[in-house]
């Protein structure tokens, strides 16, 4: 499968990138290809592509090797989050919710939670992140699930909303409110009896599964995770992780719908010859090459450019708005190429049409990066 490769920017990637990205194409070119619709008719939560993820060594991409992980750099899980989602978006965002729900561990947990919960996700146990609540969307600050001091430990009370893996993960790193700041904490499904009953029955992305989180527990101390009051702050942290690879998955999308559009506009007939012929046609996919361009070097950028503690902020919230929103009218593009015939299940761009959507409204909707960009402009100018 050709990808726009010459056409669009590539990275040069280092021996490390390079063997995980094979890695990711040996399985996004055979089972995942194969399984991706059938997954999103279905809904289903593919736990057969679970289970090769693992065995590649996958689920513990990013993780250090004294917990059983592969210790690849951020811009590898870059390379193999554009790879899956080239063929199965569902399956790309399970695969980054395993490392979005660890990385509170891996940045703030004790050497004990790490030795305990880090080998369970690399062996596959999913895992979730929940910081949204129903009322609070893209302001985490507005948090009202609540942690009560005791002696025991912490009790815990509240509910979560939209929690990627959520019902599937066996752990969950939740943010609840401590008294005037926020503190994180490590929970179990089973051990914490835990409700999850309001499943999403979404348009797109069909096969993860997307929930609420009923809380009411008490949990031992050594289930905080990072320090006390310090939880706002570690949220912020993991999610400028997952806004890289949420740019990745953006391109990756957005490449699919390049290169099927493009191949389709050379073969499809209209007014005498092929309509890339037409300016109409020609001139769109130009400016898709142009962007998806932008945005892979942008979204590279922030992941070789992240240290030990991540990415930076400013760079990866303007690559997580820009990649989804050029995945966005790479698709629409596409599904314009292809007229009535990529408009019907189960056509690959109809459904990156529908997995799309989300992008531009999940690790911080458009609106919330475009306000967080602003107040870092403001600050700048104000202090120059």
């Amino acid at each position: 499968m050709t990808w726009g490769e010459g056409l669009t920017w590539t990275p040069e990637l280092t021996d490390e990138e390079l063997h995980w990205q094979r890695v990711a194409e040996k399985l996004a070119a055979g089972p995942f290809a194969r399984r991706a619709a059938e997954i999103d008719s279905a809904g289903e939560y593919p736990w057969d592509n679970v289970a090769l993820l693992t065995e590649a060594g996958l689920t513990g991409l990013l993780l250090p090797e004294e917990y059983g992980g592969e210790g690849a750099p951020l811009s590898a899980g870059c390379a193999v989050a554009e790879t899956i989602a080239r063929v199965c978006a569902s399956t790309c965002t399970v695969w980054s919710s395993y490392a979005i729900g660890s990385l509170p561990l891996l940045y703030a947990g004790t050497e004990a939670q790490k030795q305990r919960y880090l080998p369970e996700v690399v062996a596959g146990r999913a895992i979730g992140f929940g910081l949204t609540e129903r009322h609070t969307g893209s302001d985490p600050s507005n948090v009202r699930t609540s942690a009560e001091n005791t002696e025991r430990g912490w009790a815990l009370k509240g509910e979560k909303w939209l929690v990627g893996n959520g019902g599937s993960a066996h752990y969950y790193t939740v943010f609840a409110r401590d008294g005037a700041k926020l503190t994180a904490f490590l929970l179990e499904r089973d051990g914490d009896h835990l409700v999850i009953d309001d499943y999403q029955d979404k348009m797109g992305l069909r096969g993860t599964t997307t929930s609420n989180l009923k809380i009411d527990c008490e949990v031992p101390a050594d289930r905080q995770v990072g320090d006390r009051g310090r939880g706002l702050a570690l949220g912020l942290r993991t999610l400028n992780t997952g806004r890289v690879l949420a740019a990745a998955l953006s391109c990756g999308i957005a490449e699919q719908a390049f290169a099927a559009a493009s191949r389709r506009a050379v073969t499809r007939e209209a007014f005498g010859g092929p309509i890339i012929g037409h300016q109409g046609i020609s001139f769109r996919l130009a400016d898709v090459a142009t962007e998806l361009s932008a945005a892979r070097m942008m979204t590279w950028q922030a992941a070789r450019g992240s240290g030990p503690g991540g990415p930076g902020r400013q760079l990866s919230s303007m690559a997580k708005l820009y990649a989804s929103e050029v995945a966005h009218r790479a698709v629409d593009a596409a599904l314009q190429v292809f007229g009535a015939e990529g408009y019907a299940k189960p056509h690959p761009v109809e459904r990156s049409y529908r997995d799309q959507r989300i992008l531009e409204i999940f690790e911080g909707s458009s609106e919330i990066q475009r306000v967080s960009l602003g107040r870092t402009i403001a600050a700048f100018y104000q202090d120059a």
